[in-house]
């Protein structure tokens, strides 16, 4: 199966479990990998028959930016089922950094695969 990419996706939003973050927004970075077919779009050269990654990323900024999670498991989870079901992609992989969170490491997050390719 075909992959699209989005890299360094940062997004500002309200995510925590400490009184501190309740108060300000975060910046997360998404990394995010979709299966999709080109064959048809590469074929027609037509954006209709692709995956158009400027509407998922648009889709996921607006999401992420309302969203109030305290974990970024939560967070993440959603993002997934997000990308499947609006976009009907079947199988998507995302890493989540929330630089700055853990005093020493410049990254920390996590990495979710879902769906099946």
């Amino acid at each position: 199966m075909d992959k699209i990419f989005i890299n360094d996706l940062r997004i500002d939003t309200l995510i925590g479990v400490y009184e501190w973050e309740r108060r300000i927004r975060q910046t997360i970075i998404l990394d995010i990998e979709m299966s999709v077919d080109v064959h048809k779009a590469a074929a027609g050269d037509n954006i209709g028959d692709t995956l158009n990654y400027k509407s998922v990323c648009k889709r996921l900024t607006e999401f992420v930016q309302t969203s109030e999670y305290r974990l970024v498991e939560t967070l993440i989870e959603e993002c997934a089922k997000l990308i499947m079901e609006e976009f009907s992609v079947p199988w998507v992989r995302i890493r989540l950094n929330k630089t700055g969170a853990l005093h020493g490491a410049r990254d920390v997050g996590i990495i979710i695969e879902r769906g099946h390719a």
